[in-house]
This record gives C-alpha cells, sequence and structure tokens, in this order.
C-alpha cells in the first residue's frame, strides 16, 4: 500500500467516524428537545428520528437547529439559539467520546 493509499483510507475512516458521531450527537440532540416539548418513550424516539432525517437535508446543522427552533416556538418552549446551539456542541463531544468507547 503506497502512502497515498494510506492517506486516503485514513481519510475516509475520519469521513465516516465524524459521519457517525454527527448522527449520534443528532439523535442525543432530538431526545433533549423531545424532552423540552414533554415528549417520552416512543414518542421521544420517533421525535430524534424527525431530527435525524432533518439532518439529511443540504445544511445539516442549519436544519437540525432549524428544526428544533421552529419546534420549540411552535410549543412554547423557553430556549435560547444560544442554548441549543451549546447543547448541540457539547452532544458533539458527548458523541464522539462515545464512538471512541465503542460499542
Amino acid at each position: 500500500m503506497t502512502s497515498f493509499d494510506k492517506r486516503e483510507e485514513a481519510f475516509e475512516q475520519q469521513f465516516a467516524h465524524d459521519e457517525e458521531a454527527t448522527a449520534r450527537r443528532n439523535k442525543l440532540l432530538g431526545l433533549w428537545a423531545a424532552e423540552k416539548l414533554g415528549r417520552s418513550g416512543a414518542e421521544a424516539e420517533a421525535y430524534a428520528k424527525e431530527v435525524v432525517v432533518a439532518a439529511l437535508e443540504k445544511t445539516a446543522d442549519h436544519n437540525v437547529f432549524g428544526k428544533i427552533r421552529r419546534d420549540f416556538d411552535a410549543n412554547g418552549v423557553n430556549v435560547s439559539d444560544h442554548q441549543i446551539r451549546r447543547t448541540m456542541d457539547e452532544l458533539m463531544a458527548r458523541a464522539v467520546i462515545e464512538i471512541k468507547a465503542g460499542p
């Protein structure tokens, strides 16, 4: 394997790791938001899936943030934009730690 092949493989592994961390963060964020919206159990899981699906569109972070912001506003949940973004950052760090720890 050439050094170029090794670099390409490392890049692909990092990309997969980043994608997994983002998806995990989005699920955790969806569960956090569901709790704020007063949802639990299957309803919370379904909401978390909606957040993950929102991330599949063009600008994922913007779509995820926008979905939660709109849902909070529509349901009278008083959480600032700053708190949502801070929670997104905190949950990304948590997702990375969980992935590194393994299954």
